[in-house]
């Protein structure tokens, strides 16, 4: 172990850090016009990129999740900033050759890559260095995450006024290469067992323990449990509705709330910045109120909010309805890694992570094409409001039963040990 003495908050900025920096791909919008006008590239070609990066973060988070645990966070954040740094980069060079079979592998799988070990690396060691605000650290580092776009954006639109296309990837890529080797070279994990002396102190004034971890479980063993699939199915409902929700807001809100286009398009920005602080704000408030509580408030009150949308024709009342809906899409991102903590413990928590961000990678494909199919099939997004209701009532009963579950172990757990509640 490094026996240099860190700071959890320092590491904490470490993992804002690296992903501030692959927040970066949700910028990729304003790219696609210039892609498009510079090459007569159409639309889908471009838009395939993304899709492509999307699915590899899953598949590299599900597949690496284990070396990850194996190679420390230090290690792989750097290979994280590799990838990435080298997929924007890489892109320049596409743009340069006019080659879309290189632009889709610099961006989508390189960059994709990159993308999945530099989400799960710094996340997974935040939950070891706060086992007393796992929510409020985990929140930090998803909210950055978040937060790239806000920051790239402006960025990139401003070197691509003084510079060409192809500058602007190498100066991102350098610049994402210095940022994220910043975080890797600080973040590793705590000491086995590790506490801050404040929760040290409040454990020995008190002769219970108010919570622990359900187990501590490896993910070949996590995968054996019913909770697994449980967690999976929330988090992919919560990801395919947000995005099913994200992709139709600007025209629903025209259709129902009679906005302009203008004034549509400031709504899907203004729901940038509640996903961001939905993701500190719910995950802080999940240490109070428990993981499992959460999401079953999520998806109950969101079960009423779908509703409420498809009848509200104000346009205030359908915004905050939106918000609303927006930062429990975003909660969902940055509650998870804090919530695996607490149902199959830190052993290891990368590697699991990693497997149930599949949900992602399948709800990244799944939602924008069941909504592409409705309107094509209808005409009208009025279907998709019930689709949307049938999810959550799904999620809702699979919530109750991971509740019911959790329950029944500490229940077990405690007649074994009554210390433990």
């Amino acid at each position: 172990m490094n026996k240099v003495k860190k700071n959890r908050w320092l590491i904490a900025l470490s993992a804002i850090a690296i992903h501030l920096s692959i927040g970066s791909v949700y910028a990729y919008s304003v790219f696609k016009k210039p892609l498009e006008e510079m090459f007569g590239w159409t639309s889908t070609e471009v838009t395939l990129s993304f899709t492509i990066a999307i699915f590899f973060l899953g598949m590299s988070a599900a597949t690496m999740g284990r070396f990850v645990e194996k190679w420390g966070p230090r290690k792989s954040a750097t290979i994280a900033a590799i990838f990435f740094s080298i997929g924007t980069a890489g892109t320049g060079v596409a743009v340069e050759l006019g080659s879309l079979p290189l632009y889709y592998l610099t961006y989508g799988v390189l960059g994709g890559i990159g993308l999945g070990i530099g989400y799960i690396a710094p996340v997974s060691t935040l939950v070891k260095w706060f086992p007393d605000k796992r929510g409020l650290a985990t929140g930090m580092a998803v909210m950055g995450f978040g937060a790239g776009s806000i920051i790239t954006s402006p960025v990139a639109t401003k070197l691509m006024e003084v510079f060409d296309l192809s500058t602007t990837f190498f100066i991102l890529g350098a610049s994402f290469f210095v940022l994220m080797i910043s975080g890797a070279l600080y973040i590793v994990r705590p000491p086995e067992g590790y506490m801050p002396e404040g929760m040290k102190k409040k454990l020995t004034q008190e002769s219970k323990s108010k919570r622990t971890d359900l187990a501590q479980l490896t993910l070949a063993e996590a995968v054996k449990t019913g909770r697994f699939y449980l967690l999976w199915v929330m988090i992919f409902i919560n990801i395919s509705a947000g995005i099913m929700l994200i992709s139709v807001a600007s025209p629903i809100a025209q259709e129902r709330a009679g906005l302009s286009v203008t004034a549509a398009a400031t709504v899907v920005a203004v729901m940038g910045l509640f996903n961001g602080l939905g993701r500190l704000g719910w995950s802080s408030f999940s240490d109070f109120i428990g993981r499992e509580n959460l999401f079953l408030t999520f998806f109950a009150v969101q079960l009423v909010l779908v509703f409420l949308l498809r009848d509200v024709t104000n346009a205030i009342i359908f915004q905050l309805v939106l918000y609303l809906i927006v930062s429990m899409y975003g909660g969902g991102f940055s509650c998870l890694p804090a919530f695996i903590g607490d149902i199959f413990g830190t052993k290891q928590l990368g590697a699991i992570h990693g497997a149930i961000l599949t949900a992602w990678s399948c709800a990244g494909i799944f939602g924008p094409m069941l909504v592409s199919a409705i309107l094509d099939a209808t005409n009208s997004y009025n279907m998709t409001f019930y689709v949307f209701g049938v999810l959550h009532i799904i999620a809702l009963i699979t919530s109750l039963a991971m509740k019911w579950n959790i329950n029944k172990i500490r229940s077990a757990q405690a007649e074994i040990d009554p210390d433990v509640a």
